[in-house]
């Protein structure tokens, strides 16, 4: 079949960055579909980083420091873009402006500040599809986990429960990076770094938090500085977030948890949900395992486990028997993104990536999630908690 091929520019030439060239170039994996990316130029201040590209993709054919030559190419269709969070409300207004198609690395913004300068930029450029990277939901069992929730399999939710851990800042001794300072990654820390992964389902399922209470932690507060010294860790290394859910017609806690510090986690990445009628819960802990709960009236109580296949939002050529993994995931979401730049609404499954809106949603819970850790007290969400109402009201005669 004749494909559609979506040229990109890179910006950012790090981890994520190759892993986006490494999904790229496994792209014959996808089945059956009329879409292909072809990186065409990416960009990175480190120039040595962004020659790593060249070298190894025969398509680039543009390889500078300065953002806005990809951004004055005629030949860009779409940029996906991973830079640290202070860079992101110049960088990615600029890319939604310029009219390319943006799938930009979380949180969208070092605060809610810089998230609305990104919105106001979004809500200016309608034509322009603007997506948030976040591809744990697209693992086999989160993606039927996410099929039960739409087809309204679980009753009325009683609980639910999503993190991500892992343990890469657990040796004291790492030398401190841009993530430890505030300056550019920001006051939320774990929170931004990680907390859109947590939240991209729940947010999907339409659980936004109306109230959280906040337990922020520090548990490395000092790290070699990479000179001989010692430098202060600015921000938060873990976040236990408990939740108010209250929708149109149930309420329900919710616990989201983000660490940094989460010894025996290199990466794990989990949701739970408990309901009346069902319960399951997936982690990437055990890739394969999903457990499920099915419960009628008077019936028995017993969890199931199986081994779902490698099978998720789309058809590829590996077998179902082989295991999942992260670089499956990310091929995932990098073909949902595709796929709805060309068939926007006809796109051919129903999971798309995380939108800016969900993106500005996080924001509102990470910064009320700071005042509550400044505070002690539960915070609500898009209004006054209980606690200020009560303070701002003129006392009794």
């Amino acid at each position: 079949m004749a494909k559609r091929i979506i040229r990109f520019g890179v910006i950012g030439c790090g981890l994520m960055g190759k892993e986006f060239a490494s999904a790229a170039a496994r792209w014959l994996h996808v089945a059956n579909v009329d879409f292909e990316p072809c990186i065409t130029a990416v960009c990175d201040a480190n120039l040595q980083a962004a020659e790593w590209f060249r070298e190894r993709i025969p398509g680039v054919a543009t390889v500078t420091d300065d953002y806005r030559t990809l951004l004055a190419d005629p030949d860009i269709d779409a940029v996906y873009c991973a830079v640290p969070h202070h860079l992101h409300a110049d960088l990615y207004a600029d890319i939604v402006r310029a009219g390319k198609h943006l799938l930009g690395e979380k949180p969208f913004g070092i605060d809610r500040e810089a998230n609305e300068r990104i919105m106001t930029a979004i809500a200016e450029r309608p034509d322009v599809l603007v997506r948030c990277s976040s591809e744990f939901p697209f693992f086999p069992g989160a993606y039927r986990i996410a099929q039960w929730v739409r087809e309204g399999r679980f009753g009325r939710i009683i609980e639910a429960e999503a993190g991500f851990w892992h343990s890469s800042d657990l040796d004291p001794n790492k030398p401190v990076n841009w993530k430890r300072r505030e300056a550019t990654n920001g006051e939320y820390g774990c929170m931004g770094d990680l907390g859109m992964h947590v939240l991209h389902l729940p947010l999907r399922f339409g659980w936004k938090p109306r109230s959280v209470r906040a337990l922020l932690q520090k548990v490395v507060e000092e790290r070699p500085d990479g000179k001989g010294g010692i430098a202060p860790c600015e921000t938060w290394d873990n976040a236990i977030l408990a939740c108010d859910v209250d929708t149109a017609d149930q309420r329900f806690p919710m616990v989201l948890s983000m660490k940094r510090i989460a010894p025996g986690h290199a990466n794990t990445w989990f949701i739970r949900i408990a309901g009346t009628e069902l319960s399951a819960e997936f982690s990437t802990k055990n890739p394969k395992r999903l457990a499920y709960l099915p419960y009628r009236p008077g019936g028995e109580q017993a969890w199931h486990t199986i081994d779902v296949p490698h099978q998720s939002a789309y058809p590829t050529l590996t077998g179902g028997i082989f295991e999942f993994g992260f670089s499956d995931s990310i091929l995932q979401m990098w073909t949902a993104f595709c796929d709805e730049l060309v068939n926007r609404e006809a796109m051919s499954q129903p999971l798309y990536c995380a939108t800016p809106d969900e993106a500005a949603a996080s924001h509102e819970v990470f910064t009320a999630a700071l005042e509550s850790g400044r505070t002690g007290q539960t915070v609500r969400i898009g209004g006054r908690d209980r606690h200020e109402a009560e303070s701002a009201a003129p006392a009794s005669v």
